[in-house]
């Protein structure tokens, strides 16, 4: 005998559905992270400090510590993401809400931190061996062929990590928030981010160059650009998952 239905029925399980927005659109949310920015200056800086400072201390353990700060990455990040929905939602941010995501799906999280880490660090694995293996035939073979065989393996190590990095950052760019705001599983969180990347390669990959260049002139002055930057991406970020998922 079939059970009758309780109700009311629980929602559908978000399942990560997206659209495809203008290519414009990163302007708007580059716009909004500088608004979402200046509305709570103050909140934002002392975030992007506490955070900086904690990966900073964890990833001067050598090895370990760097593994470990790539696991934590997206936590940090959903935090940040809760400080700009606590804003849109005119709410007053806290602080404290940079360790929401240690406290709300914590291992989900992690997870997405695992699968970035492995994906980035084989990357560099394999990067590290093409560019060893260049200066080593390049030194067996001599000067001149030597120089061209080195240069080749570098230059090689350099189109594998740019090509290999695309799919792995695309993957987890919208993670944090499906994981955090929607109780998606890591793994069909980072297939709903990578499709949602590729729907939208051209206003991505605008967006991806823009903080490229922001990011080199944020480290130039010791890294302190990066108190702006990190506040300002991450409200562009939450911008952008408001714009392209149909749910948020």
């Amino acid at each position: 005998m079939n059970e009758n239905p309780v109700f009311p029925m629980a929602p559908a399980p978000f399942d990560g559905d997206s659209r495809e927005v203008d290519p414009g659109a990163c302007f708007d949310w580059l716009t909004q992270g500088w608004a979402t920015f200046l509305a709570h200056p103050g909140i934002w800086l002392g975030s992007s400090v506490l955070m900086l400072v904690m990966l900073m201390a964890i990833s001067i353990v050598p090895l370990f510590g760097q593994v470990a700060a790539h696991l934590l990455v997206p936590l940090f990040g959903a935090g940040m993401l809760q400080i700009c929905r606590s804003i849109a939602d005119e709410r007053e941010p806290q602080i404290g809400e940079l360790f929401a995501g240690f406290r709300q799906r914590a291992g989900q999280l992690v997870m997405v931190g695992v699968f970035f880490a492995v994906g980035m660090f084989g990357i560099a694995f394999l990067a590290f061996l093409l560019v060893s293996g260049g200066l080593l035939g390049g030194a067996i073979t001599g000067k001149v062929g030597g120089f061209g065989i080195a240069f080749g393996g570098v230059m090689l190590a350099f189109l594998l990590v740019l090509v290999l990095s695309v799919p792995v950052i695309m993957s987890v760019w919208f993670a944090p928030a499906l994981v955090y705001f929607h109780d998606m599983q890591p793994l069909a969180a980072m297939k709903a981010s990578f499709a949602a990347g590729l729907k939208n390669w051209l206003a991505m990959s605008i967006f991806g160059i823009f903080l490229v260049v922001a990011g080199f002139f944020a480290m130039l002055p010791i890294g302190l650009g990066l108190l702006l930057l990190l506040p300002v991406f991450s409200a562009a970020v939450y911008a952008s998952y408001r714009d392209i998922f149909l749910e948020a």
